[in-house]
């Protein structure tokens, strides 16, 4: 029976699941999933299904139910009761999904490869590994079964075990626990920093499809790898780090130096995060205005010169903007033509990859274009 129910809850998961990847377009375009980051379930609003339980109610007038004389027609309407509607009910049902269900969707569907880690360093973490089976340790660590087997078979060589009265009483002897040992495990560490244009020409649109599109490329990344590291940078004619909270809500009213970002992000990673320890992402958001052609020069060269070398991967979003120029994505792809820097040879893909987010519906196809590389 229990495996029976198992396999119902399984298909009812594959069903679930069939409905989110229908309609993933729009479900990577809702504004509540961005308040689930770090938890690990999401409540999921899914359409046109319903889980298989037992309902209970009050029960409708009928034969041999409530008042009323012999002859009298079954649940009938009395006067003044307004008729019910003839109209089918819309049910929807809220079901709990993981964020690594939902990472694992959006690969499918958008048939992402999975990550592979750049460099041949690796981080190591210590963790205590169960390796075996000991006659001593502490009652915490107590192998039931195995216990129970040795003492059965005490029972069973010195005669002392009876079938009709199969009472197995384990002794000190008879005692087994859990061994373990320290291993050294290797884990993948991974930083992401986001860095936004917050000047005049970046409204409050702007800044909710940044705030969308971060959500998922965070959930897709967290997948992939073990430690997860976010850092924030908003920028205008100057840039600084600032917290999580700050970096969606804050707006400058000044003019656009893109290459002030850049310069802070290098810093930040010379001072945290050596490249042969981290795979590191770095991510753009603009409108694509900057402030002068000296400046998309400065902001190519740092990029060419520091950031592409040290990174797995530069993503330049550039979200549609009313006050904005458009002007910076054209700069990256003539300096850039094929993704690659040219101050390392990389073979293993391009390093920058630029991507245009007109409205929510353009996310998944940036978030397709982010990460069909697998870098």
């Amino acid at each position: 029976m229990a495996a029976r129910i198992e396999q119902d809850h399984q298909r009812f998961r594959q069903i679930v699941k069939g409905k989110i990847r229908k309609d993933l377009r729009r479900f990577l375009s809702r504004e509540d999933f961005l308040g689930k980051e770090g938890r690990r379930l999401v409540s999921v609003p899914v359409h046109g299904i319903d889980s298989p339980t037992f309902r209970y109610g009050e029960n409708s007038p009928g034969v041999g139910m409530g008042e009323g004389e012999e002859g009298d027609s079954a649940g009938q309407q009395g006067a003044g009761q307004t008729p019910g509607g003839d109209e089918p009910g819309k049910h929807v049902l809220e079901v709990d999904v993981s964020l690594e269900e939902l990472a694992d969707i959006l690969g499918e569907e958008l048939q992402l490869p999975r990550i592979k880690p750049k460099g041949s360093h690796r981080l190591t973490t210590i963790r205590d590994k169960y390796s075996g089976v000991r006659q001593t340790g502490p009652e915490s660590l107590r192998h039931f079964k195995r216990s129970y087997r040795e003492a059965l078979k005490r029972q069973l060589l010195s005669g002392d075990y009876d079938p009709d009265d199969p009472v197995i009483i384990p002794i000190k002897r008879d005692m087994r626990y859990r061994s373990w040992e320290e291993v050294k495990a290797p884990q993948s560490n991974a930083v992401i920093v986001y860095m936004m244009d917050v000047s005049g020409s970046m409204g409050g649109e702007q800044k909710e499809l940044v705030r969308l599109e971060a959500f998922w490329i965070d959930t897709w990344l967290r997948r992939n790898y073990e430690g997860v590291e976010s850092r924030y940078i908003v920028h205008d004619v100057r840039a600084k780090e600032v917290d999580k909270d700050t970096f969606y809500s804050i707006r400058e009213d000044g003019g656009t130096r893109i290459s002030s970002a850049y310069a802070t992000c290098l810093e930040l990673l010379q001072r945290n995060y050596d490249p042969n320890d981290w795979n590191i992402y770095l991510f753009h958001f603009s409108d694509g205005d900057n402030s002068s052609e000296s400046d998309n020069r400065t902001a190519v060269k740092l990029l060419n010169e520091s950031l592409l070398p040290a990174c797995n991967m530069f993503g330049y979003c550039q979200v549609a903007s009313a006050y904005g120029s458009g002007h910076f994505i054209n700069v990256l792809q003539e300096a850039f033509p094929d993704g690659r820097c040219t101050s390392v040879k990389h073979d293993d893909g391009p390093e920058l990859i630029t991507s245009r987010v007109n409205d929510r519906d353009d996310i998944m196809d940036s978030l397709r274009t982010f990460f069909t590389p697998g870098k």
